[in-house]
């Protein structure tokens, strides 16, 4: 007789685990029309059976007194190993005690089928668990599926986001007429200091993530200061410093102007970034005046990475500074004070972040 599949095209096999032959072959005979059909003799065998690479069943029918181990073992095994998510499981029990019956379906056991069995109608009730099983795996898998397309969308969303971001801060750069790279290293330069240093303790790896790639967007303000202020070689009059500072409330306008970006992980940090990366740990920056801890931990580490890069490369009213000159100038506080407990973080890792202008400098010792 060609046998009928039901619930999947490719069912499963049973598992029937009972100590008494004729049991086991009464049970084979009325599933072996519909599945493929396994046996096991004992509790000991079924565990066997069940934890063998590869072997997957449709389902396990289990009687409760066997030797040596008991299907309430088996189940608890099953249980303590994950399975019985995965594995409907009958009990075909003679037993009539309740509490027996009780743990059974506090183990997880979907249903307990009594001796001596009818079999259409344990055949029906066995065969309606299955393919309730089947049902919900393939729906998992649907929602597998569509998770990960969901994801693959998100992600494409977000190096978009990202590469818009990088496009506007790196033609801000242009105009700056720099040297090309500096918000990339600003960026590089924020990560290594809050992921090597305790500084960026109780910060989460996403918020890590999202503070460097928000630091990118630090100068974005500089886009609405004229060619006259903004490229000017030699030193700038009050009138065109005060020019110059408004590019840090000018930047949070623009941030506030792009809605995609008031929905992201991001905002806010580059918000507070772009208004304070010029803010002083001894309240002397602008553009209000924070002094000590009122600095975020993150504006406090990109204004010293912005300090960094600066001096270590090529303006438009400098050349690059050696890098011994770079380092005590950030010591003694000459291009402004910062946080005791950033500088020390800073000097940790100094030696990699120098790593990203050994091929920039084009004077050394200068």
């Amino acid at each position: 007789m060609e046998r009928i599949y039901v619930g999947s095209v490719n069912p499963k096999p049973i598992l029937i685990v009972d100590d008494d032959a004729i049991n086991r072959a009464i049970l084979r005979k009325i599933f072996s029309e519909f599945y493929a059909v396994e046996e096991a003799v004992n509790g000991c065998e079924g565990v066997e059976k069940l934890r063998t690479p590869g072997r997957e069943y449709g389902a396990v029918l289990l009687d409760v007194m066997m030797p040596g181990m008991t299907g309430i073992e088996v189940v608890r095994w099953m249980q303590e190993n994950g399975m019985l998510e995965k594995i409907p499981v009958f009990l075909i029990t003679s037993e009539t005690g309740e509490g027996v019956i009780r743990e059974a379906y506090e183990l997880g056991v979907m249903d307990v089928i009594r001796k001596p069995v009818i079999s259409f109608v344990v055949l029906r009730r066995v065969k309606s668990i299955i393919e309730l099983f089947d049902a919900r795996r393939h729906l998992s898998n649907v929602v597998e599926d569509q998770n990960a397309e969901l994801l693959r969308q998100a992600k494409k969303i977000i190096e978009l986001n990202q590469g818009m971001i990088e496009a506007l801060a790196t033609a801000i750069e242009f105009r700056n007429e720099e040297s090309g790279g500096h918000v990339q290293r600003i960026c590089g330069i924020t990560r290594v200091m809050l992921e090597n240093t305790d500084f960026g303790d109780g910060l989460s790896k996403d918020e890590v993530e999202n503070i460097a790639l928000a630091s990118i967007m630090h100068d974005v303000g500089k886009i609405t200061i004229p060619d006259a202020v903004l490229t000017k070689p030699g030193k700038l009059t009050p009138e065109e410093y005060e020019i110059m500072k408004s590019h840090t409330t000018k930047g949070v306008n623009i941030l506030e102007s792009i809605p995609q970006l008031r929905e992201s992980g991001i905002y806010d940090y580059a918000c507070d970034i772009a208004r304070h990366h010029h803010e002083r740990w001894d309240g002397r920056g602008y553009p209000d005046g924070l002094a000590g801890e009122e600095i975020s931990p993150w504006a406090q580490v990109v204004a010293l990475a912005d300090v960094y890069d600066a001096l270590s490369c090529r303006r438009v009213y400098k050349p690059p500074f050696p890098r011994e000159r770079v380092r005590r100038m950030i010591r003694s506080g000459e291009c402004g004070v910062f946080n005791p407990h950033l500088l020390e973080s800073f000097f940790a890792v100094e030696d990699r972040l120098y790593g990203f202008y050994e091929n920039l400098l084009e004077t050394k010792g200068a």
